[in-house]
């Protein structure tokens, strides 16, 4: 008789044994069912569905959008979960059915379909993490350089870079709304608006201090600098969210654009800054050649900073995004990327390391983040 895992290598099976109930007698879809509420998200799609058949719910373009990528996103995770189910039926028959020829050809495609359910199961599980009340919305990701001159603003330029090209590879539409360029190299300080599923929930990962040693391209000598910068990331807020902000609570200035490329830089006040007198908060928008799209961007981030504004007081020693902002300092980094006199990347709130340097800076940062997600998750 064959053990439990019939002809399936013992040295494959106890990855995915240890996270699935292959007894049950409807293939774990209980147990997971209830994981993700896959019911209460079924049941929401057909709540929207009626909604959408009624003719008032079009009468509010901004919000029928936003209802419509609710559901959208809801239905991709059902989806998603129904092929993670129907996946594991068939490999569980496969099983079954090896065990009873006792045919070894089975054992290769079962391995293949244990690997694939695998991934398809983390990606659930990843997906369980993203459940913040915010974390499907579109973002605001702002990278500041720190003390260091040149240095610094030549690293921010490079987390800019990294970070649009992990947006590109997730498919993700990004735009630099917001760039302030340095005295001699780099960037001073950045924003960039970014939107795809999950962008909020994927890029909050990324808050906090991101430390670079290297050998110093402007330094004539070739010593080592250590340079530091910060990164915050706020959730787009949408009319389903009510941030109030008064006329006489703002200063509303206009200047000429300073970024790089565009026939309207420089030659017309289309960017816009704007200070919000109560807190101080100070955003600004030059990306666009009218400058009332401009101003409009610039509300966005506003009121996406004063809504984060006032969580950080709701939440206040609880909230792990508060604890963070307010530990931005020398010693407090999140990761270091390492380049001489050895080449790593470490994450020192996960312990994940990569030694392809080059291959994270380009973008690839899904072992970080995920690492990050799935261990805030089984510590909340």
């Amino acid at each position: 008789m064959y053990p439990r895992w019939g002809r399936i290598p013992r040295r494959h099976a106890w990855r995915v044994s240890s996270r699935i109930d292959w007894k049950s007698s409807n293939t774990g879809s209980k147990r997971y069912g209830g994981l993700f509420d896959i019911a209460a998200k079924r049941q929401r799609i057909a709540a929207i569905d009626e909604e959408m058949g009624k003719q008032a719910f079009w009468d509010n373009p901004q919000r029928a959008a936003g209802v419509q990528k609710e559901r959208a996103e809801l239905a991709e995770l059902v989806d998603a979960f129904g092929a993670l189910e129907s996946g594991l039926k068939d490999l569980v028959e496969l099983n079954e059915l090896a065990e009873a020829e006792g045919d070894e050809e089975f054992e290769s495609g079962i391995v293949s379909e244990m690997q694939d359910l695998e991934a398809g199961l983390r990606k659930m599980e990843l997906r369980r993490m993203l459940g913040g009340p915010n974390d499907h919305r579109d973002a605001f990701l702002s990278i500041n350089a720190g003390a260091g001159g040149t240095e610094s603003c030549d690293w921010a330029e490079m987390l800019l870079r990294m970070y649009l090209r992990y947006c590109e590879r997730r498919g993700w539409a990004s735009s630099v709304t917001d760039y302030q360029p340095g005295d001699e190299a780099g960037v001073k300080s950045v924003t960039a608006h970014v939107a795809g599923s999950n962008a909020y929930g994927f890029l909050r990962a990324e808050m906090g201090i991101h430390r670079l040693v290297r050998i110093s391209p402007f330094d004539a000598s070739k010593r080592r600098h250590t340079s530091f910068c910060s990164v915050f990331v706020y959730p787009e807020i949408d009319d389903t969210i009510e941030v109030e902000i008064r006329d006489e609570d703002l200063r509303i200035d206009t200047y000429r654009a300073s970024g790089a490329g565009g026939q309207h830089v420089n030659k017309t006040d289309s960017a816009v800054r704007l200070t919000h007198l109560p807190t101080g908060i100070v955003v600004a928008c030059q990306n666009e050649r009218s400058q009332h799209r401009n101003k409009a961007t610039a509300m966005k981030l506003l009121r996406a900073r004063l809504y984060e504004k006032e969580m950080e007081k709701r939440r206040a020693e609880e909230d792990a995004l508060h604890a963070q902002k307010k530990e931005i300092a020398w010693g407090s980094q999140i990761r270091s990327y390492v380049l001489q006199p050895y080449r790593m990347v470490k994450d020192h709130r996960t312990g994940t390391e990569a030694g392809d340097v080059d291959r994270v800076l380009d973008g690839d940062l899904d072992t970080f983040i995920e690492a990050y997600l799935i261990q805030a998750g089984s510590s909340g």
